[in-house]
């Protein structure tokens, strides 16, 4: 009893944490209109106070036009031309005001007749060196990073796959079961990326909480049910939701124009390897706890725990 109050009590505390998954991260783009001539966009989270604290750094020898400011959705754009003396290639890049905060956000430098660079900026490291010789392959490992971090740290699409775990006893029938949440919110994140399905994202938010409490319920229930005998079709079903959450993400974090079919797949790809990291973890805890004889109620538990944030987050998102 003691060990199910814990986990209730820890899981409890992601609840709040879990907000930080609104808070997407900035997106910074450096665009060489000609030489030495640069398009500088700035486009920043509303939530957070990232686009109130953080600006972007001009480097020596640069000089800032006339900043043009609108608000899209949940974010502000900034945008404002910025003349160079010689090339950026060996100069730093990055926000000032960023190390204040929590809040990631993504550099992209586009020189003109050379690769396109990309960088994630962090609190801990809020500038970033122009590479004299970049690599195709920077947007690419970039994304992927966004995507890992994103499941991972995108705690209502986290619980979902545990609770995936709590619920299938069978090995086949879990790879089965991934492979169709997998390929359900790949579909979804693709079709809305880019821009053959519109979606509000209000009614998304509070469905996919609204799913968490269902795969709670159904590990909850001893007796035989549909999400037990086809959890894949389950699965599925609640991957499309999924998907369209993903996809609000990548949104607010933006695609580099010339390589959205690269960054969105390696942006799912990183979706795909976090998710294993949690399938595998959750199945290392498990296999330890099997060896004692408290591996059903620590299902129990984990269950409980799990439906009691995700109502949380079903009432405070249908409220909000």
């Amino acid at each position: 009893m003691r060990a199910l109050v814990a986990l209730l009590a820890l899981l409890a505390a992601i609840a709040q944490p879990a907000r930080a998954d609104d808070l997407r991260p900035g997106y910074l783009e450096w665009r060489e209109r000609a030489p030495g001539a640069w398009r500088v966009t700035w486009k920043a989270p509303l939530l957070g106070g990232l686009a109130t604290r953080a600006r972007p750094l001009l480097p020596d020898r640069c000089a800032a036009g006339r900043a043009e400011r609108r608000f899209a959705g949940p974010a502000m754009i900034e945008t404002f031309a910025v003349r160079c003396a010689g090339p950026l290639a060996g100069r730093q890049l990055g926000l000032m005001g960023l190390e204040t905060g929590f809040t990631d956000a993504l550099l992209r430098v586009a020189p003109l007749g050379r690769p396109v660079q990309a960088a994630r900026l962090t609190p801990g490291e809020p500038l970033a060196t122009v590479a004299v010789a970049a690599s195709r392959g920077q947007v690419w490992a970039t994304y992927f990073r966004l995507g890992v971090s994103h499941i991972v740290f995108g705690f209502d699409h986290l619980l979902f796959v545990v609770g995936l775990v709590l619920l299938i006893r069978r090995p086949r029938q879990l790879v089965a079961t991934v492979t169709a949440f997998t390929l359900a919110h790949s579909l979804t994140l693709a079709a809305t990326t880019l821009g053959l399905v519109v979606v509000a994202r209000k009614p998304v938010e509070v469905c996919i909480a609204l799913s968490i409490v269902f795969l709670a319920r159904e590990i909850v229930r001893e007796r035989d049910s549909f999400a037990r005998r086809v959890p894949a079709a389950v699965a599925f079903t609640f991957g499309l939701l999924h998907g369209f959450g993903f996809a609000a993400a990548l949104a607010e974090i933006g695609l580099p124009e010339g390589e959205i079919p690269s960054a969105l797949l390696a942006f799912n790809l990183g979706v795909e390897g976090g998710q294993l990291l949690i399938v595998g973890a959750a199945l290392a805890v498990l296999a330890v706890i099997g060896r004692t004889s408290l591996l059903p109620q620590a299902k129990l538990g984990g269950a409980y725990a799990i439906g009691t944030v995700a109502s949380a987050w079903l009432i405070e998102r249908a409220l909000a």
